[in-house]
């Protein structure tokens, strides 16, 4: 569970909470049944209780509550005085994932896909099944499943990297079943490429449900919706500058504010976000807009986030700039550029929206264009939007007109924002 967050839950939340996970715990087990069931191998998660239950007469289910148990005792090792009363959870929740893996197994009884293509499908559809009850589980976000729980205690007992840890702790998984497979069987068994297809593909749609849902907890929980809320006094005004690299965008927002006496806002962001995401500020300025395709980007961090109830890093970078942003917003009249400003503030009618643009060669004579498609590919990712589309802001304008007459077109253009509002 978020421990900043758990005291702001009440009795009705942590209930609603709970039987959110209690859903999203049973969905997965359909999930991991469905793709064992395609006989394509299993999860990478009950890789292990699989490749025991085919050689020993308990159960999947069973070997699954033994693994976890034992992941748990693990961690009391690791922590020792750090492991708190309230991780010992983990264990029911063992047990009742590995009950209802028996009891999907049991109802999916008739299920025996003929063919290597119905195979695929099987896969396929246990995978989507399991990354929507991974999205729940996330969403819930109370109890820490043992395997998440086991890799943090080892970054808290050696400080190693979360997302590196949690990739290692998977692939030693596969490669001990694998391993216990050729033993028992002298092949393999109940690890094939329907394991790896599982271990990128469950996360990839995790996350994907994380950001086509992402309004949700704000919908469902009063806590989350405290904590996104900001008072604004209504003389407060903000503009937001979205530029083409190489516009001088940085330039106009800091000439702006000089001149409008406001507060300016464009590193400042970086250290908010660092401060609140617990990330190493340089981390935070090198990944921050890093996204260069995101189906790529989703696969390659597809892994950190299986099972998790917490975002991948680039994920908390945005979540906490965008927080940071509605804060300076609220706080006082400012600037702000960059970071998906415009989308963040989209409902303030109190926010004039920009974005600049400039001939190609007129920016080649500032800097090279490279980081155009970086900010194009993290501006969709994030909002599902189009980049630099007129519809999406107040003004557009051209820099190659010249930055004094972009700066006083932004004026002009508050202006004649702040009268409307006036009349209305």
């Amino acid at each position: 569970m978020s421990e900043t967050k758990a005291g702001k839950r009440s009795p009705r939340e942590l209930g609603m909470r709970y039987g959110i996970f209690l859903i999203g715990l049973f969905i997965n087990s359909l999930g991991v049944s469905l793709i064992t069931k395609a006989n394509l191998g299993t999860s990478l998660i009950s890789s292990i209780p699989y490749v025991l239950s085919l050689e020993f007469p308990w159960s999947m289910g069973v070997f699954t509550i033994l693994f976890n148990v034992l992941l748990v005792l693990f961690q009391l090792v690791l922590l020792q005085k750090k492991f708190k009363p309230e991780y010992w959870l983990q264990i029911p929740v063992a047990v009742l994932f590995g009950w209802f893996i028996d009891l999907t197994m049991m109802l999916l009884g008739w299920m025996n896909p003929q063919g290597y293509l119905l195979e695929v499908v099987s896969l396929l559809i246990g995978c989507a099944v399991l990354g929507f009850g991974v999205y729940l589980e996330v969403l819930a976000d109370v109890v820490m499943l043992p395997g998440e729980s086991f890799v943090r205690a080892i970054v808290a007992t050696w400080h190693t990297d979360f997302g590196i840890t949690k990739i290692c702790f998977d692939a030693s998984m596969t490669v001990i079943a694998g391993v216990l497979s050729l033993i028992f069987f002298h092949g393999l068994q109940g690890v094939r490429e329907g394991t790896i297809v599982a271990a990128l593909l469950v996360g990839f749609l995790a996350r994907l449900l994380g950001r086509w849902l992402s309004f949700l907890p704000g919908k469902l929980y009063p806590s989350v919706q405290a904590e996104a809320k900001t008072e604004k006094q209504e003389n407060y005004w903000c503009i937001t500058i979205e530029r083409q690299y190489g516009c001088g965008g940085r330039e106009i927002g800091k000439e702006l504010a000089q001149k409008l006496g406001w507060a300016y806002y464009d590193s400042d962001l970086i250290q908010a976000a660092a401060g609140t995401t617990g990330l190493p500020e340089e981390f935070v300025e090198e990944k921050e807009e890093g996204i260069t395709g995101s189906l790529l980007f989703d696969l390659l961090h597809s892994m950190e986030g299986y099972g998790g109830n917490k975002a991948a890093p680039q994920d908390r970078i945005y979540q906490a700039e965008s927080q940071a942003i509605r804060e300076v917003a609220a706080k006082g009249n400012c600037v702000i550029v960059g970071r998906c400003g415009d989308f963040v503030l989209r409902e303030d009618e109190n926010c004039l929206r920009v974005f600049l643009h400039g001939e190609p060669a007129v920016r080649a004579r500032r800097v090279q264009q490279r980081e155009d498609r970086r900010r194009r590919e993290h501006y969709r990712y994030y909002t599902h939007g189009i980049w630099g589309l007129a519809s999406n802001y107040h003004l557009t304008m051209d820099t190659g007109l010249g930055l004094a007459f972009a700066r006083q077109g932004i004026l002009a253009a508050l202006k004649e924002k702040q009268a409307q509002k006036e009349r209305t």
